[in-house]
């Protein structure tokens, strides 16, 4: 498994939650089989969210389309602050 792992700032969870939601079909098409979406407890301006995908090429086409069609527009990302974090992760054998 490979999981796309982005870290941001916010500005309104409500408002950044109704972006992330507009965006589920895209989610959908670009080989997302999953994601968790986590905040932490002191900073409720601040997401962690991972999308776990079947390659690291799928991972990898959707970051781009998050740099290019998302993160870069205001009206797509209207509650981001600053520029979000990023890391591809794969599973690493523990034994």
């Amino acid at each position: 498994m490979t999981t796309l792992h982005i870290e941001h700032a916010i500005s309104d969870f409500d408002r950044w939650l109704t972006a992330f939601q507009r965006f589920a079909d895209a989610r959908a098409q670009a080989g997302v089989r999953d994601h968790r979406v986590q905040r932490p407890v002191d900073d409720p301006n601040y997401v962690v969210i991972d999308l776990d995908f079947d390659t690291v090429d799928d991972a990898e086409r959707f970051l781009g389309f998050l740099q290019t069609r998302v993160w870069s527009s205001p009206q797509n990302a209207p509650a981001l602050v600053g520029t979000p974090q990023t890391k591809i992760l794969q599973s690493a054998p523990t034994r």
